[in-house]
This record gives structure tokens, C-alpha cells and sequence, in this order.
């Protein structure tokens, strides 16, 4: 499946699915009333590289961003956000973005990524342990989730390859 960098054109095609995983309020620490042009400058902001991927061509089945977890001397580890349309979950669209943004964290001189609040409940918990993540901890009963009540935020780790490795 073709994954590319976004350009502000795919903004209209990332924003409904966008829209729909931040209101369902059960995977993102977002505001689930965040309105467009906010979500808009949070996903595509410019210190952002933004990805989407696409299936069929020219249609937009999900995105991620890579991002500088930290600043100043610690700007070596990542931070990255994904999305998938629900209507087109389970098809390996998730972990597609993922292995292509590692990729492109480590050809960019990043040392480690780092999530900094992955609700316990989420089924990408799976994806990303399944990728070499680890859980550093987790911040006990910090996310009022819409059916499980109050669960915890992992804080998830994995080291990169050094390019040239």
C-alpha cells in the first residue's frame, strides 16, 4: 500500500476519520470536541513530518506524524501519533504506517520513540509491543474511558537502529 507525506491537500480526507477517533474518546487524550481547524494545526503542524497512506490509490485510509518528543539535547527521540478510518481497521493499515515510520524515524537521525499516553484499553497496545515497544510504566486510572470507566495511560518505549547499522 502506498504511504507518502501528506500534503495539506489530504487534510479534507484525514479529517473525518480524524474527527470520528477523537470524539469516540476511548483512544486519544485529545479534546473529543476539538473542532477542525484546531485538530488541524495539532496533526499538520509544521514541525511535523505527516504521513497518509493510501488503499486504493488516492484514497486516504489513515495517517501518522513523527515529531520530536523533546527539545534541545533530548530532540533525538520521537514521539508519533496514528490513525486509521475505522471502516478500514484490520487490514494492516496500522502496522503498515508504523514499520514505514520507524523507518523513517531512524533514517532521520532519531534515537528512540517514545508514546506518551497510550490508553491501556487500546487495542494498538498489541501492535506496538508486537513492534519491540515496551511499557516504562503506566500512569494509573488517568483516562476516564467511555466504557471501562477510569483506565491507565502507558508510557511506551523502543530504542532505533542507528543509521548505517
Amino acid at each position: 500500500m502506498p504511504i507518502r507525506e501528506a500534503t495539506p491537500d489530504d487534510w479534507p480526507r484525514i479529517w473525518p476519520f480524524w474527527h470520528r477517533i477523537v470524539a469516540a474518546a476511548d483512544t486519544y487524550t485529545w479534546d473529543p470536541d476539538t473542532p477542525e481547524e484546531a485538530a488541524r494545526a495539532l496533526w499538520m503542524a509544521p514541525d511535523k513530518r505527516v504521513y497518509v497512506a493510501e488503499d486504493p490509490p488516492g484514497q486516504v485510509v489513515g495517517s501518522a506524524y513523527l515529531t520530536p518528543n523533546y527539545g534541545g539535547p533530548a530532540s533525538r527521540v520521537a514521539n508519533a501519533g496514528f490513525m486509521v478510518d475505522p471502516d478500514h481497521g484490520g487490514r494492516g493499515i496500522g502496522r503498515a504506517l508504523a514499520e514505514h515510520v520507524l523507518a523513517e524515524a531512524t533514517a532521520h537521525g532519531y534515537r528512540a520513540m517514545v508514546f506518551n499516553a497510550v490508553v491501556e484499553t487500546n487495542p494498538a497496545v498489541g501492535l506496538w509491543t508486537s513492534l519491540g515497544f515496551t511499557v516504562l510504566g503506566t500512569v494509573p486510572e488517568a483516562f476516564e474511558h467511555p466504557r471501562h470507566g477510569w483506565v491507565g495511560l502507558h508510557i511506551m518505549y523502543r530504542a532505533l537502529g542507528r543509521p548505517g547499522d
